[in-house]
């Protein structure tokens, strides 16, 4: 029992270990796209490099509350 327990925190450790990494790669990639459309678009205050990242934050912080919730009702019902 205790080896199936294990290995649920380490699948769960594995899972969760790149997220830092990913949340970078997300924000530099919104930051990127924002400063491009700015320039493109003539748009002087920087505002899609201040909406884009905002948003794809929310979008990020949404789908860990989903996935952490999910995995808590998952728990519950064994």
């Amino acid at each position: 029992m205790k080896q199936k327990s294990q290995r649920n925190n380490n699948s769960d450790l594995l899972r969760y270990a790149g997220l830092g990494g990913q949340i970078f790669a997300v924000l530099a990639a919104t930051v990127f796209i924002g400063l491009k459309l700015d320039k493109w678009l003539k748009i002087s205050p920087p505002l899609l490099v201040i909406i884009l990242p905002v948003l794809s934050l929310i979008g990020i912080f949404y789908k860990i509350f989903r996935d952490t919730s999910k995995r808590k009702d998952q728990d519950e019902k064994k």
